[in-house]
């Protein structure tokens, strides 16, 4: 399931952020990819030991992870420290699927959902788009800043080329509670339908069965 999270970030937030990343030392991306992956990435990420990090997750993050509909699609277990990536002119990350299970010994976690928080709007680069294969088509992905995108970290998917400007990107993964994406797909169709009662008719009947039904589910299917 691939969902688009709209407003993450707020316009302030966005702003502060991408004044840290102008100041931070980037690296090859190419350093945190697995044996695969590195054949086909060409961009560049903020040094993972850069003081930056925490001021900048301290926004991006909390803001995300504290997000309602983050939590509903996601059901986090685990979530992974992010990657801030930068993408200039001619460069990409071509066709890859992400490694099933990342952190170091002793820190591990299974990958079962890809998020990338767009920091910059789309009209300050050419390009850059986020290509996710999904069961039905190929959907392209470029969106506002302080604007997320979440799908299953099984897809095949790509960055196309940037042909001017830059692309400013968060990329982190989550495991989640609800490992099958099927049952979390069922889930977020149900939490909707929840929602909706819970704003046009709190009081009735129909909307506790629901309700009920939500929880016990995520109950029977969490893994903890």
């Amino acid at each position: 399931m691939l969902t688009i999270i709209p407003d993450v970030l707020t316009p302030s937030q966005i702003q502060n952020a991408v004044s840290m990343l102008a100041s931070g030392q980037f690296v090859d991306g190419r350093l945190s990819a697995g044996s695969m992956a590195k054949q086909v990435k060409n961009n560049e990420e903020l040094k993972q030991n850069s003081a930056l990090l925490e001021r900048l997750n301290a926004i991006v993050m909390s803001s995300l992870v504290q997000h309602p509909l983050f939590q509903a699609v996601t059901h986090p277990l685990r979530i992974a420290s992010p990657f801030y990536a930068r993408y200039g002119a001619d460069k990409s990350y071509g066709d890859h699927v992400d490694d099933p299970v990342m952190g170091p010994p002793g820190g591990q976690y299974r990958t079962d959902v890809s998020t990338t928080v767009f920091l910059n709007e789309p009209e300050e680069y050419e390009g850059g788009e986020l290509v996710i294969n999904t069961p039905f088509r190929q959907q392209s992905v470029k969106l506002a800043a302080g604007s997320a995108v979440v799908y299953p970290s099984s897809s095949l998917h790509h960055v196309n080329k940037v042909r001017a400007g830059t692309r400013l990107v968060a990329v982190t993964w989550i495991q989640s509670m609800v490992r099958s994406p099927e049952k979390r797909e069922l889930l977020y169709t149900l939490y909707q339908a929840r929602e909706s009662l819970l704003k046009s008719s709190p009081d009735s009947v129909e909307t506790a069965q629901v309700d009920q039904s939500y929880v016990n589910l995520v109950r029977m299917w969490a893994e903890i």
